[in-house]
């Protein structure tokens, strides 16, 4: 795709909202045909803080045009006057080229949930709040009272927090095998496995300074998330060590919440989570994606469903106190009938958390490799899916907490996280809505920092600093937590957090 912007708006923005019509896009010079989509955008901002936006598309022997012009208001913050005008630009010009109305409108490249709880901070309530979405955001009223629901319900659960919360991530970038459309950085040929000896190691250390730096702060660890990867992939003997380092350095009966992502029924027995119920681990996941095992072996998991009810039974019996089970909508090869039937069974199980994802492709999956065509604009009946996964979740006493979407998601649909009340996962918002930093170890792992509320639009700073990709690159490198390279002029770790704690005015608070 040739896209062209003309005016100061962050590109990205405008990729994203491309993705809404042509997902799986490319965009670049390369590989250009007389075929090839064409989208310019042009930008105009007026003194008395208007906006107006121009979007031509031209694809498949088609041009359409659309012009919006956005004005200040206080339902909108002065900092999104721009992306609403080029979003509801690109929206009239695709509904006219396509025929199709997204179901989340222009909203892209922020998450829904934030956007509603601006507008209920603004005192907007939630009626007005979930018409300022349709009229303003042209979210279609099923998605407009999600998010609002969820904002609410954030709201709630972090409106007495403290500020001087913080939570820890630790990265096991290691699965027993991997799936067709898995993106994470995650290493299953027995060589690479080879490595998690070594890497644990590696990884002591690491935790140690962070936990060290977190202490220098001044700030309290709110919540502990291992994920991966596959956490459990990880022997008995492994995770002892590794639950009883942390547990060393943290008060874990202090924590609001302690995650072990186990994920794959595979890696799951009963000595492990008797291990992790040991150490106070009080959350957990067994994560079928579906209940058929044709759907199963298409998308590349090693598991069967009656391996699931196995592992969900020993996750049940080890005493730790929440469980969530993921599934996936849009399965390749799945359809309404098998969906219905796997939310079906795992509302039977009656788990105190469910996570619905749609199904996406990143562009490094390897079903990716095999099947570039699997992108869909409509999705198919995935979005019935999805709407009965939500009926069926609320009559059965759910309710959704958080809510996130993806670049490429099938039908351009998102991922909801419900709960029974109570049971919700903390981690899963403080990341969501970076209500505060997150401080990340491991290879792959993504410190984020995030500063205090900021005057004028409210916003806060963020800050991410990356980790090597890859462990045989964690394992190579030096100290990159304490240690920079003085020749290069390249930072530390710790010297960047401190660096972002000094600027924002956090330190000693």
């Amino acid at each position: 795709m040739i896209l062209r912007i003309n005016g100061d708006i962050n590109p990205y923005y405008v990729q994203t909202l491309c993705m809404v019509f042509f997902p799986g896009a490319k965009f670049g010079t390369t590989d250009v045909t007389p075929q090839t989509p064409r989208v310019t955008v042009n930008l105009r901002r007026y003194k008395s803080g208007s906006v107006k936006a121009t979007v031509e598309i031209k694809a498949f022997g088609k041009v359409s045009r659309a012009e919006e012009t956005v004005e200040p208001s206080q339902d909108i913050l002065n900092s999104r006057i721009a992306k609403i005008a080029v979003g509801r630009a690109m929206f009239a010009a695709g509904k006219e080229l396509f025929g199709h109305i997204p179901p989340w409108g222009i909203l892209t490249g922020v998450r829904p949930a934030k956007v509603a709880t601006e507008l209920i901070e603004k005192g907007n309530g939630i009626i007005r709040s979930k018409r300022i979405l349709r009229d303003e955001y042209f979210l279609n009223p099923q998605k407009a009272a999600l998010a609002v629901s969820v904002a609410n319900t954030e709201m709630a659960l972090t409106k007495k927090l403290p500020d001087n919360l913080c939570s820890i991530y630790i990265s096991i970038p290691f699965c027993p095998s991997r799936c067709a459309y898995c993106s994470f950085v995650s290493y299953t040929s027995a060589k690479l496995l080879s490595l998690i000896d070594e890497y644990l190691l590696k990884l002591y250390v690491d935790l140690e300074n962070m936990v060290g730096i977190i202490r220098e702060l001044g700030l309290r660890i709110a919540t502990v998330y291992i994920g991966g990867g596959t956490p459990t992939v990880l022997s008995a003997s492994q995770l002892d060590t590794l639950l009883g380092k942390i547990g060393e350095l943290v008060d874990v009966s202090d924590l609001m919440e302690y995650t072990l992502e186990s994920g794959r029924p595979d890696t799951i027995t009963a000595e492990k989570l008797a291990v992790a119920k040991a150490h106070g681990v009080t959350r957990i996941s067994v994560n079928p994606q579906t209940l058929s095992d044709a759907v199963l072996e298409r998308i590349g998991r090693k598991h069967t469903v009656a391996d699931f009810y196995r592992a969900y039974e020993i996750a049940r019996a080890s005493g730790i106190p929440h469980i969530n089970v993921d599934v996936i909508a849009g399965l390749p090869g799945d359809d309404f009938g098998e969906f219905s039937h796997t939310i079906d069974g795992i509302i039977a199980l009656n788990p105190d958390n469910i996570t619905v994802h749609t199904f996406c492709v990143k562009k490094s999956a390897d079903m990716l490799r095999e099947n570039s065509n699997i992108y869909s604009l409509t999705g198919g009946d995935v979005g019935k899916c999805v709407s009965y996964s939500q009926l069926k979740a609320k009559f059965a006493g759910y309710r959704p907490y958080y809510l996130y979407r993806q670049k490429n998601t099938v039908g351009n649909l998102e991922n909801v996280g419900y709960a029974k009340e109570g049971a919700e996962g903390m981690y899963n918002i403080f990341m969501m809505e970076e209500l505060h930093s997150i401080f990340s170890v491991g290879a792959g792992a993504v410190t984020k920092l995030v500063s205090k509320r900021q005057p004028g639009d409210g916003g806060r700073l963020i800050s991410r600093i990356f980790t090597p990709k890859y462990p045989y690159e964690y394992l190579r490198d030096a100290d990159v937590l304490r240690e920079g390279d003085p020749a290069t002029g390249k930072q530390s770790i710790r010297d960047k957090i401190m660096q972002f704690y000094r600027e924002n005015h956090l330190l000693n608070q």
